[in-house]
């Protein structure tokens, strides 16, 4: 019983209340560790490569302590109020509804032929040039957030809830997962600055979501075709497309989305003034709409739905033999 409200209250708080301005959200003192552990490596002589593989150890043994610590102490306090604190915490490790809301300020605007202020809304959600996109490519940017994100914010946290659960540590394999995903996404940059200190943190998120990426976009797949988008082509797509991209990961939810809304994602983009080409995703039956954004949302929540279901199955299953 004690793990289902674990799991379902977070998802529900999640689907409902989101990301709240101003909220304490762990995840920005997670991002506050890594900048001060950053400038204590880069101001030392150390080499960068290692310095990075220093910065990961690190930040990964910090936050998995600070939780376990914080959860001891409530729990000598009061059993209920440690419930209550991992509840918080794994509510705060999930962001389907913070997704929802930022992309769908794309939507609204485009729909408003406000194209500028699409730019503008895209620009807070990608890394890419925004200041000349066509309608066109802004809709891209926004389908292609949203299912790269439906595993690294929704999918990927879940699982490691689950497998958590199995070790009586789900807020710690959380947060381990939150930990190595906010590490890539503030230093894994392939560029001058980031290449050698960001190398350590981008191959172990690269290895993190290696299962997840491939599990989850199944049940994107499953997901979406229970809501009536094209199964046949979505699984040719996502068996033919998933490694048209520099990542060994975000192929996958993109080819699934490309072919359940029959729809090409990936191409050219430019990043920091240089333009990046990549592979095309998926074919172009269709043009790419502002409405494909809040199919891809759909999907999102539904995979998330199917995976809840799948993770209260196998917990019952184990608590039950």
């Amino acid at each position: 019983m004690k793990y289902i409200l674990l799991l379902i209250i977070p998802v529900l708080l999640d689907m409902i209340i989101g990301d709240p301005p101003n909220f304490p959200h762990p995840i920005r003192y997670i991002g506050w560790i890594i900048k001060k552990y950053e400038n204590i490596i880069r101001k030392s002589n150390i080499n960068l490569k290692i310095g990075g593989f220093l910065l990961t150890g690190l930040t990964l043994i910090t936050v998995t302590g600070v939780i376990t610590a914080i959860l001891m102490l409530a729990e000598k306090i009061s059993h209920n109020l440690n419930i209550v604190i991992s509840i918080y915490f794994l509510y705060t490790s999930l962001a389907s509804k913070c997704l929802d809301v930022e992309t769908r300020k794309v939507y609204r605007a485009l729909s408003e032929d406000d194209i500028n202020e699409s730019r503008k809304m895209l620009s807070y959600l990608v890394g890419r040039d925004t200041t000349s996109l066509s309608k066109e490519e802004v809709t891209r940017g926004a389908v292609e957030t949203v299912a790269e994100n439906t595993i690294d914010g929704v999918l990927a946290p879940l699982m490691f809830i689950g497998v958590g659960m199995y070790f009586d540590a789900p807020v710690q394999f959380a947060f381990l997962y939150k930990s190595i995903n906010t590490l890539d996404s503030m230093v894994g940059y392939i560029n001058e600055k980031y290449k050698d200190i960001g190398f350590a943190s981008a191959k172990l998120d690269d290895i993190a979501n290696y299962i997840p990426a491939r599990l989850g976009s199944f049940l994107m797949l499953i997901g979406g075709s229970l809501l009536g988008y094209n199964l046949k082509n979505g699984f040719k797509i996502l068996k033919r497309d998933n490694r048209n991209h520099k990542s060994p990961n975000c192929g996958y939810p993109e080819s699934v989305v490309a072919g359940l809304l029959n729809i090409q994602l990936g191409g050219t983009n430019t990043y920091f003034g240089e333009k990046v080409y990549k592979p095309t995703i998926g074919d172009k039956n269709s043009e790419i709409v502002p409405s494909n954004i809040v199919d891809t949302i759909k999907i999102m929540y539904a995979s998330e739905i199917i995976l809840v279901i799948l993770i209260m199955t196998i917990l019952s299953l184990k608590f039950t033999m």
